[in-house]
């Protein structure tokens, strides 16, 4: 600390200056100046010098599972090796969990090369011990004789799917069309009926937890609702006897009972302000309840033998783009993304070790270039943009696109004029990507840095439009939401990119009516505001029941053709599928 005032050399002088005279104070005083310049001299040029910033760069390339008892790390060195008055001559390798970003204070290294070596490390797996090492991922640091600094990129192990012990191939459904269907017993007979081939199921975590199952995981028990999950069980069950390809959305709904799954700091929102929260592996107790949920529903439904059902698509969170529903709080994207990365990245491991063709998704909406802050919306483009990138910069994932493709506005059924707002253009900055222009978002998805590893372009599903069949400005109209479902198929369908399209919903749902948002094929009771209670089935529904039927698909949208003012659908639709038969 610094002193303000006299040293105590200076008192002394004082002293002796008071019995000796001023003069002589004065020439004490000038030999005390002297003397204390003379010793911060001494001290600077004994003082330790600045450590310097490493200047090598350790580019890990490879982090997997070989031969199933072991990870193995490679990579390439960059850079010039750190200057050896500071730093000694080894690389060393940490493991850091999930949640944690730094080596601060950290010693324990688990793998050390000599510099000039090949960067290369082999550590055990211990899958299933308390030492497991599946969910970790690991740097390479420096020492300078105090501390460990970092001088990697941070890797995480790519294969988990190579330890999976449900290996069944995925179910490609025979044609893309999808619905978000009721839960209830008439309902899923009624989507048997249409003959639809992918489904949605909405898995909510705050409404899953609860009392009568138990399931122990890593020594800790977690207790799940016995009998939602026994109705979740009975749709899943059913809809894969049917050889539906089912696809699970996974929320985080705000539950007293569970604070770590949300995010450090985050306090409850106004309900009509936000849905979702987002998921939360920043700290140790989110991370272990993140990683038992996911691996409870992934042993569930992880086979079409499985008494519960089989689940082959699991979209982590709703929209991302936007917090309404991932909520997090004000946050720039990069750190927006790291976080649902961390926790995307969990639920990755922990469904594809257990089921090894699983698909993960993540969905955002339609607003491409459009309506985004910065701190709590964002624009989709963006999203999938960073994340391509930071996720890539941590092993790659096989990961895919959930898009929602609605018109706009919602309340209105054309989405063949939606050029007209001025929110739709056919290149990559374009506001808004929907139905009107697809091509803009598959022919992006093409782009070299958004591809998987092995090249291929990701998978991408349409897993949430619907239409209204009640217009904001003109009312009732079953005709123009026929018309909008069948136009809209039929483009998704001639994509060669898209592989489901999957309308929400059913029936329409009493909170949605009264903002002019009938999206279903069943009109509902609206006197049960609290109960979604079908009545009478739509246009639509026939509509969409013959869609991908290859005898009467065009038979049956004919009526669509003057409504849109065309003479043939592939004059408007390119690489139209049905192309020879009209």
């Amino acid at each position: 600390m610094k002193k303000h005032g006299m040293n105590c050399l200076a008192v002394t002088i004082l002293m002796a200056a008071a019995l000796m005279g001023v003069s002589s104070l004065t020439a004490m005083a000038d030999s005390t100046v002297t003397t204390d310049h003379a010793a911060a001299v001494t001290a600077e040029s004994e003082a330790e010098p600045v450590t310097p910033t490493p200047t090598e760069y350790a580019h890990i390339t490879e982090c997997g599972i070989e031969n199933g008892n072991r990870i193995v790390i490679r990579g390439e060195m960059k850079g010039t090796w750190s200057d050896p008055a500071f730093y000694d001559n080894y690389l060393y390798l940490f493991e850091l969990q999930p949640y944690q970003d730094n080596l601060d204070g950290r010693t324990d290294y688990c793998g050390w090369i000599t510099k000039g070596d090949a960067l290369s490390f082999t550590l055990p797996l211990n899958l299933g011990t308390q030492d497991d090492r599946l969910y970790s991922k690991f740097v390479v640091a420096v020492y300078d004789g105090e501390k460990y600094t970092q001088v990697s990129n941070t890797a995480y192990v790519t294969n988990p799917e190579s330890v999976a012990k449900h290996r069944e191939e995925y179910k490609t459904a025979q044609t893309k069309k999808g619905l978000l269907i009721e839960n209830t017993d008439s309902m899923v007979s009624d989507a048997f009926e249409l003959g639809v081939n992918h489904v949605i199921v909405n898995i909510p975590f705050h409404h899953i937890l609860g009392n009568g199952i138990q399931y122990v995981y890593d020594g800790k028990t977690y207790s799940f609702n016995k009998e939602l999950m026994e109705q979740y069980d009975r749709t899943i069950r059913k809809m894969s006897e049917k050889n539906m390809t089912v696809t699970a959305v996974i929320l985080n709904g705000w539950n007293d009972n569970t604070p770590q799954l949300i995010y450090p700091g985050v306090t409850k929102q106004p309900a009509n302000q936000v849905f979702y929260y987002g998921f939360n592996a920043a700290t140790k107790e989110g991370y272990e309840t993140i990683k038992a949920i996911a691996s409870f529903l992934a042993d569930r439904y992880s086979s079409l033998a499985s008494p519960y059902g089989k689940v082959s698509n699991w979209i982590i969170g709703n929209e991302i783009n936007n917090q309404q529903w991932n909520y997090m709080g004000s946050m720039g994207l990069d750190q927006y993304l790291k976080e649902y990365e961390r926790a995307f990245r969990v639920f990755y491991t922990a469904i594809k070790s257990t089921n090894q063709n699983d698909r993960l998704f993540f969905s955002t909406d339609y607003n491409w270039n459009h309506d985004a802050n910065g701190t709590t919306k964002y624009n989709a483009k963006d999203v999938i943009t960073k994340f391509a990138e930071q996720s890539g910069a941590g092993g790659p994932m096989d990961w895919g696109l959930a898009y929602h493709p609605y018109s706009i506005p919602m309340t209105e059924p054309e989405f063949w004029d939606d050029d007209q707002t001025g929110l739709i253009t056919y290149d990559v900055n374009s506001p808004v990507v929907n139905l009107k222009n697809l091509s803009v978002l598959t022919d992006y998805m093409q782009n070299a840095g958004l591809r998987r590893a092995d090249g291929q372009v990701r998978h991408i599903i349409l897993s949430e439009q619907g239409f209204t069949s009640k217009s904001a400005t003109r009312g009732e109209n079953d005709d123009l939401q026929a018309a909008a479902i069948a136009y809209a198929y039929y483009i998704a369908d001639s994509n060669p990119y898209i592989d489901a399209f999957i309308m929400s919903r059913q029936v329409d749902a009493p909170a949605e009516t009264k903002d002019s948002l009938l999206f279903g094929l069943w009109h509902c009771d609206e006197s049960k505001p609290n109960d979604i209670v079908p009545t009478m089935r739509k246009k639509s529904w026939s509509i969409y029941k013959n869609i991908d039927n290859r005898n009467r698909t065009l038979e049956t949208t004919e009526f669509a053709k003057q409504i849109l003012g065309i003479q043939k659908w592939s004059d408007v639709i390119p690489n139209f599928r049905w192309r020879s038969q009209e």
